[in-house]
């Protein structure tokens, strides 16, 4: 048995798991937790599901904490598309270039920027030619906004027993999905989640952070702050794959590999044309 297996058989002090967040002991007082702070601190990935139901019933209660999720201005410019079908599951998978957590999640949830519905209302209500979905400003107010959301569905379905894993690539092929999902103008996916029932094989915990002395700030960002934790959170990391039988993983390979290079972003270099084509000029 692990360390990881043991600690799940156990219920976790938020101290310990503020440890096991960082893979280290926190140099620091924490304030008390909560049940809260606790379910946040637990989280993990899950890639691997049961063949159980998510019902309509936990589905609308999850979108209704993905509602209460703040918004900019109230304009409330992201839509989900929910997905069970499964052959459109595996369509949608292929086309993002195979996954297979989205094949056997019970729902992949895909969170669009949406600004067509309040397009439409405008010129219904008001007779305006909209002019200002394509500037940068609005593109970035609908991609946060549905990033909001859809971390407020995954904490609910967490809470509900229930796991998921978000899935960034669907910006590999927005306008199949597109396609596949019967997308307006105005409307571009922007991140699945991929929601199901854990099964309880999957062999995963709770994966480190970087120290928050990498990322937390007082007053002032400091530029070097990022070098002896970067060199501690090597370690962390190196530790928690060696675990599951990765022997000499390095997160900063990990990062030239995503970053070094165009390669690494998996044609999303296209992301400013693929976003025009769906009305986002992004100006």
């Amino acid at each position: 048995m692990t360390n990881h297996d043991a600690a799940r058989e156990s219920d976790p002090s938020t101290n310990e798991l503020v440890e096991r967040r960082y893979g280290a002991a926190h140099p620091g007082p924490l304030a008390d937790g909560n049940a809260t702070i606790n379910l946040q601190l637990r989280h993990r990935s899950v890639r691997k599901f049961l063949p159980a139901e998510v019902t309509d019933a936990q589905l609308e209660l999850i979108v209704a904490a993905a509602q209460s999720g703040s918004q900019s201005s109230n304009l409330q410019v992201w839509s989900v598309v929910a997905v069970r079908d499964q052959a459109r599951k595996d369509r949608i998978s292929a086309a993002l270039g195979g996954h297979p957590y989205i094949e056997h999640c019970s729902v992949f949830l895909v969170w669009t920027a949406d600004f067509n519905r309040n397009t439409r209302i405008v010129e219904a209500a008001h007779g305006t030619e909209v002019d200002s979905v394509g500037y940068l400003e609005n593109t970035l107010v609908s991609f946060v906004d549905s990033g909001i959301a859809g971390q407020n569905a995954l904490l609910a379905a967490e809470s509900l027993g229930l796991g998921g894993v978000f899935v960034g690539s669907v910006r590999n092929n927005p306008l199949e999905l597109s396609r596949e999902l019967n997308l307006p103008e105005y409307v571009f996916p922007v991140v699945g989640l991929a929601v199901g029932v854990p099964d309880p094989t999957e062999r995963a915990s709770t994966k480190p952070r970087l120290p928050q002395r990498a990322v937390l700030h007082h007053e002032q960002y400091d530029a070097g702050a990022w070098e002896s934790a970067s060199r501690e959170y090597e370690q962390h990391l190196a530790d928690y794959y060696a675990d599951y039988g990765r022997e000499n993983y390095s997160w900063a390979f990990t990062l030239n590999r995503r970053i070094g290079s165009v390669e690494g972003m998996h044609g999303r270099h296209q992301i400013r044309e693929w976003l025009a084509a769906k009305g986002f000029d992004s100006e």
